[in-house]
């Protein structure tokens, strides 16, 4: 972590601008999981009992860069301002103009303003220059504390900081910090786990992590890709045709990495995608014609679970298996329970681990888990993510 932080400033009476990642699932205004808000809170207290005022900038779902008000952020504004008992939240009823401008200068130490969504301008997602200019006006020194979208070169999480000194907040400090420990000089054994739908979405992940890695353990809809390039017949399973022969060179190739790559060897599966479909355990070699693999089985399961506890650093992207099915979960939630056991550092990043791990309450037992999707994935791609390399490089 060698990029400035909000540490490494003096606040008293300036204007942070702060980008965060509010792009939290709603109900019409009820927000049902505010996991990503109180990630953020840290830094923004930090901010404000430092002497600084705080402008709070996110975006909110896929508005298409036109204002809309089924993604108005003015619900969450509410909330941040229960969150922050104490504190004066304003909200501005767009991101940049003239009453941004006004409301950002007004703003006294010690209170919040949050913006309006950045997407309702087209400009943010093209990473325009003269909106990244309109933003940095409303700040003194620029803050990113959205890991989520640090793999996005936008106007507000790149282009802002050709216009203002950019430091890192405490979410974003702790998301490189322990992910890029862990990938350049992990305590051993070092295993991860990757699991879901599609070999051709993580090939590039696989391939990175294998030269690092001392055990790579492979589940979820991708696993029978690589069963079927082994020659197994795989019944009506998600199998990705066309990614067959890359799975076949990855199997060849990672021999000679001295990573060991482990497969189920035993699978749940079902004539049906469905819960109450008829579902059966068998072995690899085994899959019935016209019945479809949707979980690892319990062999396989026991064989992960031996090695994740063997291990001292884990990281695991991907379920193991079609887990919103209470049939098929026990593979995904095995992965979770033997996690919460490891006595060394473990990392989940990607969506649908952390809804698992949160899902079987053994997230707090948990030494990291990523707020970033696409995000922890580009970055165990070995990927130089956008709104990392914007902020400003330690002295």
């Amino acid at each position: 972590m060698n990029k400035r932080t909000v540490r490494d400033v003096d606040w008293t009476g300036k204007r942070a601008l702060v980008r965060v990642d509010f792009n939290v699932p709603m109900e019409g205004a009820a927000i049902t999981d505010d996991t990503r808000i109180r990630a953020a809170l840290p830094t923004i207290r930090y901010l404000l009992d430092n002497g600084a005022s705080v402008i709070v900038m996110s975006h909110l779902g896929r508005p298409k860069g036109t204002p809309n008000a089924k993604y108005s952020l003015r619900p969450v504004a509410a909330y941040l301002q229960h969150k922050l008992s104490g504190v004066t939240v304003h909200f501005a009823e767009d991101c940049v103009g003239p009453a941004a401008l006004q409301a950002a200068r007004a703003l006294l130490p010690g209170e919040v303003l949050l913006l309006e969504n950045l997407r309702f301008h087209a400009e943010e997602e093209k990473n325009d220059a003269a909106f990244a200019r309109a933003l940095a006006e409303l700040g003194d020194i620029y803050v990113n504390d959205a890991f989520g979208t640090a793999h996005r070169a936008h106007a507000s999480t790149a282009g802002i900081a050709a216009y203002l000194p950019a430091v890192a907040g405490f979410l974003m400090e702790k998301e490189i910090s322990v992910m890029g420990q862990a990938l350049a000089d992990p305590t051993r054994p070092f295993a991860a786990v990757i699991g879901g739908a599609k070999v051709s979405d993580k090939i590039n992940v696989l391939a990175h992590l294998a030269s690092k890695v001392d055990a790579l353990l492979i589940g979820g809809g991708m696993a029978n890709t690589f069963l079927a390039a082994q020659g197994f017949a795989m019944g009506k399973s998600l199998v990705e045709a066309d990614a067959i022969d890359t799975a076949k060179r990855f199997l060849d190739g990672v021999q000679a990495s001295g990573c060991r790559v482990l497969l189920p060897v035993d699978l749940v599966v079902a004539d049906a995608f469905s819960a109450d479909a008829a579902r059966q355990v068998c072995a690899v070699s085994e899959v019935p014609d016209g019945w479809m693999a949707l979980d690892i089985g319990p062999k396989s399961l026991a064989r992960y679970q031996a090695e994740i506890g063997n291990a001292k650093t884990v990281i695991w992207n991907g379920p193991m298996g079609v887990f919103e099915l209470a049939p098929f979960a026990e593979g995904t939630f095995g992965v979770a329970r033997a996690l919460a056991k490891v006595d060394g550092v473990t990392i989940v990043g990607g969506g649908d681990s952390v809804s698992a791990v949160e899902q079987a309450g053994l997230a707090s037992r948990m030494t990291h888990v990523s707020t970033g999707g696409g995000a922890s994935l580009e970055f165990l791609e070995g990927k130089t993510l956008p709104g990392v390399a914007a902020l400003s490089d330690k002295d």
